[in-house]
């Protein structure tokens, strides 16, 4: 049973946006492209650079499963910066690397859904080079 996040506590929704990241973090170093899907809204658009604009559990997971494919693993973050937004989400933006390539996360808005986790409404991420 998944336990309802405070709202009035803005470190209890920071503290489920952080397990948001995790998970995804968690499913894509595993492989697990559908895992990854799970951290996002259903009507999430998520807007990765310069590949384009994919919406929703089906286009984002095809997406994963494609990098996945190419042999992309590994991800880790640095520069995390986290950023209330209203009283049930959070901005992240960080750096990023993988095995075989690096970026920056510009925008994700980790909002909280109606079982307590946390997910992605939106995501902006771009590639900056190969490793």
């Amino acid at each position: 049973m998944d336990t309802i996040v405070n709202k009035s506590d803005p470190k209890a929704v920071l503290e489920a946006c952080k397990q948001g990241i995790k998970a995804w973090q968690i499913a894509f170093n595993q492989q697990d492209a559908k895992g990854c899907a799970a951290q996002y809204q259903e009507t999430c658009t998520m807007h990765a650079r310069p590949f384009g604009d994919f919406t929703g559990h089906e286009a984002i997971e095809a997406f994963w499963q494609d990098i996945m494919d190419k042999g992309f693993n590994s991800v880790e973050y640095t520069d995390v910066e986290w950023q209330p937004l209203g009283d049930d989400a959070y901005i992240l933006s960080a750096k990023w690397t993988m095995n075989q390539a690096f970026g920056v996360v510009h925008k994700e808005v980790w909002q909280l859904d109606a079982d307590g986790k946390a997910r992605l409404a939106s995501d902006d991420f771009e590639v900056l080079g190969e490793r």
